[in-house]
């Protein structure tokens, strides 16, 4: 069985590193499932780049999330799950927010939700744990509202900046938040912040002393060509090597080698004698 909430608690107090990977479909999250190393599954709005082809998180909806978390679910049934709330499903009020945020748990089936922003969010944070709904908090870098951080770019950097990010930790824990990503933020200060609350950080390009560390799978296999963060680290590079297996199937096919007999069916035999007769 996959992890809990209660065991993530526990390795942070423990010092046990939190490994998540997102994943969008059954496929992958069949892999990822069966890799043991891998404590969490995010189901990111980053799909919206990764798998649809948009130019940002902005267009995702409330229906692709739901498409994309129901396939993860059913491809790693035992891990634990947690679905982005795309732009605009918590904004306009805690009732709003609410009833998205069941409809990811009822219909994709996801152990948590996640959501972006600081002390503005806290009230629907607390809204949500009230009503039994776990939530991941997302701060530093949130792709979301990227326009208004001027961009993707690092966070966090001047003292008045690092401090209203130490706040905003501080309040989502105490609006219930279990865990909180740091995202694109100065490793010296994603310690701090580490340190000074009891939930668990998931670091991504946030230094190696957050409680966890997030990639998306798609970037760290290389297989994501269009925009590489500087904070990635290419663990596979499998882009050339589909690109190879494809070549070659493209060569074989227009060959004529491919397929050969031994990919083929026998059947009945002479189907011309047969049909014919």
């Amino acid at each position: 069985m996959g992890k809990t909430i209660a065991d993530f608690k526990t390795m942070k107090a423990e010092g046990k590193k939190i490994v998540m990977l997102t994943a969008y479909d059954a496929s992958m999250a069949r892999l990822l499932q069966s890799c043991a190393e891998v404590d969490m599954l995010l189901v990111g709005d980053s799909l919206g780049m990764v798998m649809l082809g948009y130019d940002s998180t902005v267009p995702v909806t409330m229906e692709d999330m739901l498409h994309h978390g129901k396939a993860v679910r059913r491809g790693a049934p035992d891990s634990f799950v947690v679905v982005d709330m795309p732009f605009g499903s918590y904004q306009g009020s805690e009732v709003d927010a609410l009833n998205n945020a069941i409809r990811l748990m009822k219909e994709a089936g996801c152990d948590a939700v996640k959501l972006e922003g600081g002390l503005g969010v806290c009230p629907v944070v607390r809204r949500l744990v009230n009503a039994g709904v776990p939530v991941m908090a997302h701060i530093g870098l949130t792709p979301q509202t990227a326009g208004q951080l001027g961009g993707y770019k690092l966070q966090g950097k001047g003292l008045e900046d690092a401090r209203r990010l130490l706040a905003e930790a501080q309040g989502l824990a105490e609006a219930g938040a279990f865990s909180v990503v740091l995202e694109c933020i100065p490793a010296g200060l994603a310690e701090v912040i580490s340190e000074s609350i009891a939930i668990p950080t998931i670091g991504i390009g946030a230094g190696a002393q957050c409680d966890g560390q997030v990639l998306v799978l798609h970037d760290m296999l290389g297989m994501f060509e269009k925009f590489i963060p500087k904070f990635v680290k290419k663990f596979c590079d499998l882009a050339p090597s589909i690109k190879e297996g494809v070549g070659r199937y493209a060569d074989e096919v227009r060959s004529g080698q491919f397929p050969a007999a031994e990919y083929g069916f026998v059947g009945q035999g002479d189907y011309r004698k047969l049909l014919s007769s």
